[in-house]
C-alpha cells in the first residue's frame, strides 16, 4: 500500500513539473526593470551585468532542464564538473560571437532546439537510441553542440536590445561570467538534491518516469517555440 502511494507521488510530483512547465514556457528573458537597465546602460557596468548573467541562468528553465538530463546518471563531481565545462565552453563562444560579432538568428527556431536538445539528453538517458536503432551517442560531442545552441539562444536574448557599444565586450564578458556563477549556484542544489535522491532505491527505479518528464517538458519547449515561429514576428 505504501508502495502504490508512493509511486502516486512521483508521478504526480512529475505531472506537476510538465504543468509548471507548461505554464511558464514563455517566462525565461530579459524583461521589466533589466531589460530597462540593459538598453539604458552607457559604459562598462562588470557587476551588474554579472547579475544579470547570474539570474537569467537560475531563472532558465531550459538550460537547467537540459543540465540535469546531463549530470542525472553522473555520479561523481569531476565527471559533473568535466561535462558542465563541455557545455560551459559551447555557450561561451556563441553567446560571445553572437553578440559582440553580431551573428543573428531566429530566436524561436534556436529555442525550439534547445527544447529538442531535453528530450535528446532525456532520452539518450533511458537508452533509447541504442534500443531503438542500436547506437550508443557520443554524450561529450552532443553536450559541446547543444551547448553552442545554448549560447545563441542567449545572444538572442541580448539581441533583442539596443545595447551601447561603449562597453559592449566588458559587459558581455561579465554577463557570461554572471552565466557560469548561476550556472554552478543551480547544478550545485541540484546535484546535492539528486545525490539525496540517489541513496534510495526509489531513484534508479523511478529514473524512466523523470527522463520521460524531461523529455515531455523538451517536447512542450520545442513544440510552443515552433508554433510562436509560424504564428508570430521574429526576434
Amino acid at each position: 500500500m505504501m508502495k502504490l502511494k508512493y509511486q502516486s507521488f512521483i508521478k504526480a510530483i512529475s505531472l506537476g513539473f510538465v504543468a509548471f512547465f507548461t505554464i511558464n514556457l514563455a517566462a525565461h528573458t530579459i524583461e521589466g526593470s533589466d531589460a530597462n537597465f540593459v538598453q539604458a546602460i552607457d559604459g562598462p557596468a562588470i557587476f551588474p551585468f554579472i547579475y544579470l548573467g547570474a539570474k537569467h541562468m537560475i531563472t532558465g528553465y531550459d538550460h537547467l532542464l537540459f543540465l540535469v538530463g546531463v549530470i542525472f546518471f553522473l555520479y561523481r563531481p569531476k565527471h559533473v564538473i568535466y561535462y558542465v565545462t563541455l557545455f560551459a565552453i559551447g555557450h561561451s563562444i556563441t553567446l560571445l560571437l553572437g553578440v559582440l560579432a553580431d551573428v543573428r538568428v531566429n530566436g524561436y527556431i534556436i529555442d525550439a532546439i534547445i527544447g529538442l536538445s531535453i528530450v535528446y539528453k532525456a532520452f539518450e538517458n533511458i537508452n533509447g537510441f541504442k534500443k531503438l536503432i542500436g547506437i550508443d551517442p557520443d554524450t561529450k560531442i552532443a553536450v559541446f553542440v547543444f551547448g553552442l545552441f545554448h549560447g545563441l539562444g542567449l545572444a538572442t536574448k541580448l539581441q533583442e536590445f539596443t545595447i551601447s557599444d561603449n562597453g559592449l565586450v566588458a559587459n558581455i564578458i561579465s554577463f557570461n561570467i554572471g552565466v557560469e556563477i548561476g550556472q554552478i549556484l543551480a547544478l550545485s542544489a541540484v546535484f546535492v538534491l539528486l545525490s539525496v535522491w540517489r541513496t534510495h532505491e526509489s531513484y534508479l527505479r523511478h529514473s524512466f518516469i523523470t527522463n520521460t518528464a524531461l523529455m515531455t517538458g523538451g517536447f512542450l519547449l520545442a513544440g510552443y517555440q515552433m508554433t510562436a515561429y509560424l504564428l508570430l514576428p521574429s526576434f
